[in-house]
C-alpha cells in the first residue's frame, strides 16, 4: 500500500462484538490511543522478490479473545465491506464450544455474538446481511450449529421480531449487493458442505436473492418512473418513494402487491388493506418506518391501466432483490442468457426442463390448478439431480426449486378447498403428488421414497368398498403419520434449542419463542400431507368397518378424568380416586400407574404389547382413538367423572356421577391382590443344559423351552438353549473381586427401600461393574460349544456375552418391573432372576400367538401378530402396527388380515446369542411379570428401514394364507398340549416355524 498505513484496532475480551481499548502492556512500536482505538504504523520489510508492511502484536499472555480492526491507507479507509475485519483469537477447542440446553448442543458463542450486534444489525438491511455473512463465514467449520444459529436469526428478522430499520438512510443497491454476498455464501456452503444442505434451504427460503449493479438500484430509479407516468407525486406513494429511497425491504413486494390489488378491483380501498393484512403488515407498521406510510393510497380513475403495467413490472423489480422464492422472478434468472453460460449443458439437466418452467409459467397465468400441480412436481423431478451434485449456478437451483415448492404448497392449499374426501380415486392421485414433492424436499429421505413406493401399490390396486384395501391404505397412512411425527421432533431437536436461547436474548416475545419451530414446519411440505392423511383417514375407517376406536383392553370403567402428555412421566404414580386417563404419547413399555381404571390415547399399540397385556392381566381398560374431534372433545371434561362402556363396535362413553364417594365404593372393591413371590437357591452349576431345566433352578420360561422341545412335531423348530440358573446373580456377586460392588449395591438397596425412586438406575450401574469368576466364564464357554451354538469364545466375544448377562440382572431394577411389583405387592427382594441362553435364528419374520382372541375374547380363535425382522420390534416400543389376523381353530387354512403392517423398522441379526431373563415371578397366578425385564441380544441387531412396497407377505396371497395358516397351526398344536390358552413367540426363516417360549395367556 502506497503512503503512511495505519492499523487502526481494539480487543474483545468478554464477547467477538467488543471493542475496547487495548491495555499498554499489548502496544506494539509506533503505536497510539486515539479515541477508544489504538493506531499502529505498519513497518515495511523486503525480500528479494516482494515488498511487505506488518505489524506485530504479541497477544500470547493477553487473555483477548479476538480483535477488531480497519486500516487506514493513502487518505482512505479499507473495511469489510462496511464492517470492521474482525480476528478470532480463540482456540479451536474453545471456539467450538457448545452449550447443553435442554439435552440439545448449540453454538453459545455465535448465538451471544448475534445478540451483542443486534443494535448495529437493525441500523438497516445492509448492516444486517453484511454482519451475517461475517458470523457465517466464521463458524462456518463449527458443524450445523452455526448455520442453525444464523437460520433462527434470519426467521427471527423475516417474522418481523426484529427491527429492519433504525435512523439510518441506505440505497436498495447497498442491501441488495450486502444480500448477494450473503447468498453467495450460502451457496458455497450448500457445495462444499452437503451435511448442512437441509439448514441452509430453510435459510435461504427467508431471504431474497439480492444482486449486484443496478439490479438494487432499479428500485429507486423505477419508483420516480411510476410516479411520474401516472401523475401520483405525493400522498402515499411519495411516502412509499421515500420508504423505498431510505431502506427497501420485502415489505416493499406485499405494498405493491397491495397497490396492484387496489387498483385491479377499481380502486377499492379495501382491496389495499386485505392483502397488507393477510400478509402481516399492519397501519402500526406501516408508520412505524423511518420513513412512515400513514396516507392510503389515492390514483386518478384513467391511470388504472399504466398503473397496472407499471407496478407489475415493478413488482418484478422488488421481487428479484428481496424474494427468492418467487416462482417466475426464479424461472426468469434461471433462464436468463446473461449469466454468460448454459446453466443446462453444465449442469447436464434435460430441455425438458426449459419446456417445463414454460409451460408452468403459462399455466400459473391461467389458473389451471389440477394441471399446475403435477407439472410443478414435474419440473422439481428433472431438476433434482442438478441440487444433488451442482456444477455450476447452485444458488439459481436451490431458489428455483425453493421456489416451485412454494408455489406448490399455495396451489395445492387451494385445491384442497374443492376436494371430494369420499372420492378415493381423487384423493389417490392427489396424494401420490403431495408425496412426490416431500420426498424432494427431504433430506435422508429413504422411509418416505419406500412409503411413496408403497402408495403407488395401493394406487394401482384400489377397488370400490374394499375393506382389505382400506386397510392397507390406513397402514400407509398411519406409517405417514409416524414418519411426519418423527420430522417435527428432528425440527424441535434441531431448532428450538436455538431459538429458546436467542429468542430470549433478543427479547423476542415469548409466543414467537415458543412457536418458532411450529411455524418452520407448519410452512414445510410436509404441513399439506398431514391435513390430507387427517381428512381421509375417517372415510378409509368407514369403509374398513373400523370405527373411531380400537379395543385393546375391553373393560367397563369408571372415574374421573386426567390427561396427560406422556403414560412414562406418570407410571410410577398412585392416584388416591378412580382415574381414566387420556395420554397423548404411549410407547407400550409402560406400566400402568395405581388407581388408573382406563387409558385411552391416540397412538397405535400393538395389541401384544406389555403395556396391552398389563391392562388386560388388570381388568383395565385400554382403547386408541382414531379421532381426533372425539379425543378433544373427551379432554375437554377432564377433572369430571364420565362412565366408559365396551362394545363390539368401539366405547360408549357418557357423563358419571361426580361424588367421590360412589366412585370410590366401585374403585376399591376391585384393588389388586397381593402375590408373593418365592425366593430360589442356587443349584452350584453357573451354566445347565435344557436337559437340566428344572423349576427349582430355572423360570417357566426355560422350563417350557424344555416341555416343548420333547413334545412338538418336528416340523415345529425350538432353538438350541442353555441357561444360568436361580441364584447365579448372588453367588457371583459375592465373589471377592465384587465385594465393593455388593456393598455399593446393599446402600443403594437401602435407600430405595425408604422410597428414593433414583437409586434404581444406579444400582443398574452397579451391576455393571461387575467381575465374571472365572468357574462361570469357563462353564458358559463349555456348555455353549457343547451345544454347537454360536459362540466365539475369544475376549471380545467373551466381552460382549458377560455384558449382556448383567444388563438382563440388571434389568431387576428397571422402574417399570420396581413399580409393577409394589403396585401388586409382589416381594421385591424375592424376585430371582435366571438367565435363559438361545440361539438366534436370523429371522425373516417374527411373531406373537395369542390362541384365545384378546381383543374379542372369543376363544375359537387366534389372534396373531407379525413383523419383519426380530420380535423385538414387536414386543418392544418401536412406533407402528404389526400386521396381524385371526384364524378360526374350526378351519385353520383360512387366516383373516385385520390390519396391515406401519413398523417402521425391522431388526436383524447375525447369527448370534440372546440372553433371555427368566425371573421366578413371571406366569404367577393373578400377576403378569413377563415383559417387565430385559432380554439381550449379544450382538447389537440392525435396524433397516423397511420397505413394503414389494414384500411378499402383503402382496403374494398364496405365501400369506401358507404362511398364516402354518403359524395358526402352530399355535392350536401348542395350545392342545398345554391343555389351556398360550402366549407363544416365534420367528419364521426360510419357511420354517421356530418357537422361542410360551407360556399361559393371562
Amino acid at each position: 500500500m502506497a503512503g503512511p498505513t495505519f492499523l487502526h484496532w481494539g480487543v474483545a475480551k468478554s464477547s467477538a462484538g467488543e471493542w475496547l481499548t487495548p491495555p499498554p502492556d499489548v502496544l506494539p512500536e509506533k503505536s497510539k490511543i486515539v479515541h477508544g482505538a489504538c493506531q499502529t504504523h505498519f513497518t515495511d520489510m523486503s525480500s528479494r522478490e516482494h515488498t511487505y508492511q506488518f505489524v506485530d502484536i504479541n497477544f500470547k499472555r493477553s487473555g483477548f479473545i479476538g480483535i477488531q480492526f480497519v486500516i487506514w491507507s493513502g487518505g482512505y479507509w479499507i473495511n469489510n465491506n462496511g464492517a470492521n475485519f474482525a480476528v478470532n483469537l480463540k482456540s479451536s477447542d474453545s471456539t467450538s464450544a457448545k452449550v447443553d440446553v435442554d439435552g440439545n448442543y448449540i453454538l453459545k458463542w455465535l448465538l451471544d455474538e448475534i445478540s451483542e450486534r443486534e443494535k448495529e444489525a437493525e441500523r438497516s438491511l445492509m448492516h444486517r446481511f453484511n454482519i451475517a455473512t461475517e458470523l457465517t463465514e466464521r463458524c462456518k467449520d463449527e458443524g450445523e450449529g452455526g448455520c442453525i444459529g444464523i437460520m433462527v436469526w434470519m426467521k427471527f428478522m423475516a417474522t418481523r421480531h426484529l427491527t429492519w430499520n433504525k435512523n439510518y438512510n441506505v440505497k436498495p443497491r447497498e442491501i441488495s449487493e450486502a444480500l448477494e454476498r450473503f447468498t453467495n455464501l450460502m451457496e458455497k456452503i450448500y457445495v462444499q458442505q452437503p451435511y448442512k444442505r437441509e439448514v441452509v434451504r430453510l435459510i435461504m427460503a427467508l431471504v431474497g436473492r439480492g444482486g449486484q449493479g443496478d439490479v438494487g438500484q432499479r428500485i429507486r430509479d423505477e419508483i420516480l418512473v411510476i410516479q411520474r407516468n401516472n401523475h401520483c407525486k405525493s400522498g402515499m406513494m411519495e411516502e412509499w418513494h421515500q420508504k423505498l429511497h431510505n431502506n427497501s425491504s420485502a415489505d416493499d413486494v406485499i405494498i405493491c402487491e397491495a397497490l396492484l390489488n387496489y387498483v385491479r378491483s377499481d380502486f377499492r380501498i379495501d382491496a389495499y388493506w386485505q392483502t397488507l393484512k393477510a400478509n402481516g403488515l399492519t397501519k402500526e407498521r406501516l408508520a412505524s418506518y423511518d420513513r412512515p406510510i400513514v396516507s392510503e393510497p389515492r390514483f386518478r380513475s384513467d391511470a388504472k391501466e399504466g398503473l397496472i403495467r407499471d407496478l407489475t413490472m415493478y413488482l418484478k423489480t422488488l421481487k428479484a432483490v428481496h424474494s427468492g422464492a418467487d416462482l417466475e422472478s426464479a424461472i426468469d434468472t434461471f433462464l436468463s442468457p446473461s449469466k454468460g453460460h448454459n446453466v443446462f449443458a453444465v449442469n447436464g439437466l434435460s430441455p425438458k426442463l426449459q419446456d417445463l418452467l414454460h409451460l408452468v409459467k403459462r399455466l400459473i397465468r391461467e389458473e389451471n390448478a389440477e394441471h399446475l400441480i403435477e407439472k410443478l412436481v414435474d419440473a422439481r423431478i428433472e431438476l433434482h439431480p442438478a441440487l444433488r451434485a451442482p456444477r455450476t449456478r447452485a444458488k439459481d437451483l436451490l431458489f428455483l426449486d425453493i421456489a416451485l415448492e412454494s408455489s406448490f404448497k399455495t396451489t395445492i392449499e387451494k385445491r384442497l378447498l374443492s376436494l371430494n374426501f369420499n372420492n378415493p380415486p381423487e384423493i389417490i392421485v392427489v396424494i401420490c403428488v403431495v408425496l412426490e414433492n416431500l420426498c424432494l424436499s427431504t433430506f435422508n429421505n429413504e422411509e418416505l421414497i419406500f412409503c411413496t413406493k408403497d402408495w403407488y401399490r395401493i394406487s394401482e390396486t384400489y377397488r370400490a368398498h374394499d375393506v382389505q384395501w382400506a386397510l392397507q391404505t390406513k397402514a400407509v397412512l398411519d406409517r405417514l403419520q409416524l414418519v411426519l411425527a418423527d420430522r417435527c421432533q428432528h425440527y424441535f431437536r434441531l431448532l428450538q434449542p436455538s431459538a429458546s436461547y436467542l429468542g430470549q436474548s433478543l427479547r423476542v416475545d415469548k409466543h414467537g419463542i415458543d412457536v418458532f419451530t411450529e411455524e418452520v414446519i407448519r410452512a414445510g411440505p410436509g404441513a399439506v400431507l398431514s391435513t390430507l392423511v387427517n381428512r381421509f383417514d375417517p372415510c378409509l375407517r368407514k369403509v374398513a368397518n373400523l370405527g373411531c376406536w380400537q379395543i385393546i383392553s375391553s373393560a367397563d370403567a369408571y372415574g374421573f378424568l386426567v390427561c396427560v402428555n406422556e403414560l412414562i412421566t406418570v407410571q410410577n404414580k398412585v392416584y388416591s380416586k378412580p382415574t381414566v386417563m387420556i395420554a397423548s404419547r404411549v410407547t407400550g413399555e409402560e406400566e400402568i400407574p395405581d388407581g388408573v381404571v382406563a387409558v385411552l390415547t391416540p397412538c397405535m399399540i400393538d395389541v401384544l404389547s406389555h403395556v396391552s397385556i398389563r391392562a388386560r392381566n388388570s381388568k383395565i381398560c385400554f382403547a386408541t382413538c382414531f379421532d381426533q374431534n372425539v379425543l378433544r372433545n373427551l379432554k375437554s371434561k377432564e377433572g369430571r367423572a364420565i362412565s366408559i362402556h365396551t362394545k363390539p363396535t368401539g366405547l360408549v362413553i357418557s357423563a358419571g356421577n361426580n361424588s367421590e364417594a360412589s366412585v370410590r365404593h366401585i374403585f376399591i372393591s376391585s384393588a389388586p391382590r397381593g402375590v408373593i413371590s418365592k425366593g430360589k437357591k442356587f443349584c452350584g452349576n453357573y451354566v445347565i443344559s435344557s436337559k437340566e431345566f428344572t423349576d427349582e433352578k430355572v423360570g417357566s420360561k426355560s422350563c417350557n423351552i424344555k416341555f416343548l422341545r420333547e413334545r412338538v412335531p418336528s416340523w415345529i423348530k425350538i432353538p438350541t438353549s442353555v441357561a444360568l440358573p436361580f441364584g447365579t446373580f448372588e453367588n457371583a456377586l459375592s465373589d471377592d473381586f465384587n465385594k465393593d460392588v455388593a456393598r455399593k449395591i446393599y446402600v443403594l438397596k437401602d435407600s430405595l427401600s425408604r422410597g428414593d425412586m433414583t437409586k434404581l438406575k444406579a444400582i443398574q450401574e452397579a451391576v455393571l461393574q461387575m467381575t465374571a469368576p472365572t468357574a462361570l466364564r469357563n462353564e458358559l464357554i463349555h456348555k455353549l460349544r457343547s451345544e454347537r451354538m454360536s459362540f466365539h469364545g475369544d475376549e471380545p466375544g467373551w466381552n460382549k456375552s458377560w455384558t449382556a448377562i448383567k444388563k438382563v440382572w440388571a434389568s431387576k431394577w428397571n422402574e417399570r418391573a420396581y413399580v409393577s411389583c409394589r403396585k401388586t405387592k409382589v416381594d421385591h427382594d424375592a424376585v430371582c432372576m435366571a438367565v435363559l441362553v438361545q440361539e438366534v435364528i436370523c429371522a425373516d419374520y417374527a411373531f406373537v400367538i395369542h390362541t384365545n382372541n384378546p381383543v374379542s375374547g372369543d376363544p375359537s380363535e387366534i389372534y396373531t401378530e407379525i413383523v419383519k425382522g426380530l420380535g423385538e420390534t414387536l414386543v418392544g416400543a418401536y412406533p407402528g402396527r404389526a400386521m396381524s389376523f385371526i384364524t378360526k381353530k374350526s378351519n385353520l387354512k383360512s387366516p383373516t388380515v385385520i390390519s396391515y403392517p406401519s413398523k417402521r423398522v425391522g431388526l436383524y441379526s447375525k447369527p448370534s446369542i440372546i440372553f433371555r431373563s427368566d425371573s421366578n415371578n413371571e406366569d404367577l397366578e393373578g400377576y403378569a411379570g413377563a415383559g417387565l425385564y430385559d432380554s439381550v441380544i449379544m450382538d447389537e441387531a440392525e435396524e433397516v428401514v423397511v420397505d413394503y412396497s414389494r414384500e411378499q407377505l402383503i402382496v403374494d396371497k398364496a405365501f400369506q394364507v401358507s404362511l398364516f395358516s402354518a403359524i395358526a397351526e402352530a399355535g392350536n398344536v401348542i395350545e392342545t398340549l398345554y391343555g389351556c390358552p398360550q402366549d407363544i413367540e416365534g420367528v419364521v426363516k426360510g419357511g420354517h416355524i421356530y418357537v422361542v417360549q410360551a407360556r399361559p395367556q393371562l
